[in-house]
């Protein structure tokens, strides 16, 4: 079975590759696109918000506290990377194999 090239393990870390859609209707994961996460977020991309927003998002979609989700790459653009550290669920709307119904709890 292949690997996804948009996310992988690092020492218990979680690092994934997103693209960001700022300025949608609602928070969501929309699927895999190419060698990204498609990530939507209600944030408009002025000042920082964005990224703020999508920070706040993945805290807690993967049960972290926000000092735990670093944006390590594309700190302006819509491509980002972002690093998890130790998350405690996985939602299986991320794709992210491994996910069941509802979040799955990894600790």
């Amino acid at each position: 079975m292949a690997v996804a090239d948009w996310y992988r393990w690092e020492d218990g870390d979680l690092i994934l590759r997103i693209r960001v859609q700022p300025r949608a209707s609602q928070d969501a994961f929309a699927g895999v696109h190419g060698d990204r996460l498609k990530l939507r977020i209600t944030a408009p991309p002025v000042d920082g918000a964005a990224n703020e927003h999508l920070v706040r998002f993945l805290a807690d979609a993967f049960a972290v506290a926000r000092r735990d989700v670093a944006l390590i790459q594309g700190l302006r653009g819509k491509s980002k990377t972002i690093r998890i550290r130790h998350p405690r669920q996985i939602p299986p709307e991320s794709g992210i194999p491994g996910a069941g119904n509802g979040a799955t709890p990894l600790r």
